[in-house]
């Protein structure tokens, strides 16, 4: 990592600096705007406890709480993606059809996942505005619907911006930036909780909350780091192929990640739980308030339980979009290769299916911990009345991110010094 670093500065690779301090300026702007306020807008007290929503004003690095231009921040995009990617799934066949068609189908799905997301941010706006904000004038409503979505547009083009002209992936980037904004302030707030100056005891004692809490932290990164490295080899040989061509510790196989659905499944689990408290918020009736408050807030036992288990389902499900054991078999097949002592074809696939369910379980029970944390940790220790939490759920997102960015400048690097031999 160090070696690639010092890479990084010297005088040949400044195409890729520029690079890098083209993605820092975006991320620069986006984080300024998420401090402007939308015009006209008096924030009240409905913004000071977002309970639900708190996923995503952390995720959006605290635009919502501040109802700033970007308060939707990326949100309606990865819903959009999310709804397109399970319309795939030969649901509706025309969508099936541009999955197949290779590059140029992607293109068009990415379009058409764009417009949704806009389509999906204007909702979102108008719910915010109506039922979060209490702004009843139809005017008022549009106009701030409107901006908050212009807002949405905007961010998705600078992510386009830094795809294309940056380093990694802008939107994931864009993600990332407004969670790591936002642990400065987090610290500073753990330390200003458990310090008491009364006597040289109690500093101490709080010094060793402090180190404590910090010391948890270290340790959910250490865990997340591992559940993304972690990985399940399949070996895999090849008719055409010798296997002294690879070697015994070098051979081909199929990895499947600990964790291949990655952080969608928890964004998608709050979403699902978001829909019926915005509903509830919208009709205003007290019968139905209790009930969502009862039994969908996840702050509450049914509620959390049944968060815990949305995000088991969503692992399997985002898993099996991501990977097809079907086709992957039968990719497979017309390479040639084959899984030792597994036959090709319905066998393979079988096969396939069993590693990938058991590794999923693994996955998706990391997961639940990590979505579980930042909230049983708000009600058993002394920070449950701050907005202090340790973001199992953040961490997960910035770890991948960053592991994706290394890899890329990693990769591009490897390949100068590979075309100058």
């Amino acid at each position: 990592m160090f070696n690639t670093v010092k890479q990084i500065f010297e005088p040949k690779n400044k195409d890729l600096q520029k690079r890098i301090l083209f993605t820092l300026a975006i991320l620069i702007i986006y984080k300024i705007g998420t401090y402007i306020t939308v015009p006209g807008v008096a924030i009240g007290d409905q913004l000071k406890k977002l309970s639900f929503l708190e996923l995503f004003d952390v995720v959006g690095g605290g635009s919502l709480s501040n109802f700033s231009i970007f308060a939707l921040g990326v949100s309606p995009y990865i819903s959009a993606s999310i709804v397109i990617q399970i319309l795939q799934m030969d649901i509706i066949p025309y969508f099936t059809e541009l999955r197949e068609q290779g590059e140029v189908g992607r293109r068009k799905l990415n379009q058409i996942t764009r417009y949704a997301g806009i389509v999906i941010a204007f909702i979102q706006a108008f719910a915010f505005s109506y039922a979060l904000m209490g702004i009843k004038n139809p005017v008022e409503v549009a106009r701030i619907s409107l901006i908050l979505t212009a807002g949405t547009s905007f961010l998705l083009w600078l992510g386009d911006q830094v795809t294309s002209k940056g380093v990694g992936n802008g939107v994931s980037l864009i993600i990332m930036a407004g969670i790591v904004t936002s642990i400065p302030s987090m610290f500073v707030n753990v330390f200003n909780t458990v310090m008491v100056y009364t006597s040289v005891q109690t500093t101490l004692f709080g010094i060793a909350k402090f180190l404590l809490f910090v010391l948890v932290y270290l340790i959910i990164i250490i865990g997340v780091v591992f559940a993304q490295e972690a990985e399940r080899k399949i070996p895999v040989q090849y008719a055409n192929k010798s296997n002294a061509k690879y070697g015994n510790s070098q051979g081909a196989f199929l990895p499947f990640k600990l964790n291949s659905a990655g952080v969608m499944p928890v964004i998608f689990a709050s979403i699902l739980l978001t829909i019926p408290q915005m509903i509830a918020k919208f009709i205003n009736k007290p019968g139905f308030n209790d009930f969502v408050e009862k039994f969908l807030n996840y702050e509450k036992p049914v509620g959390f339980i049944l968060y815990l288990l949305l995000i088991f389902g969503f692992s399997y499900i985002y898993t099996f979009m991501q990977i097809r054991p079907k086709e992957l078999s039968e990719n497979l097949q017309k390479n040639g290769g084959f899984i030792p002592g597994i036959r090709p074809g319905n066998e393979t696939t079988d096969y396939i299916k069993k590693v990938l369910v058991r590794v999923t379980v693994i996955g998706a029970l990391f997961l639940m911990i990590i979505a579980a944390i930042p909230i049983l940790f708000g009600k058993i220790s002394i920070f449950s009345n701050t907005n202090v939490s340790i973001g199992g759920t953040g961490l997960l997102i910035i770890v991948g991110v960053a592991l994706e960015v290394y890899r890329q400048i990693e990769s591009t690097l490897v390949s100068r010094n590979y075309r100058k031999r």
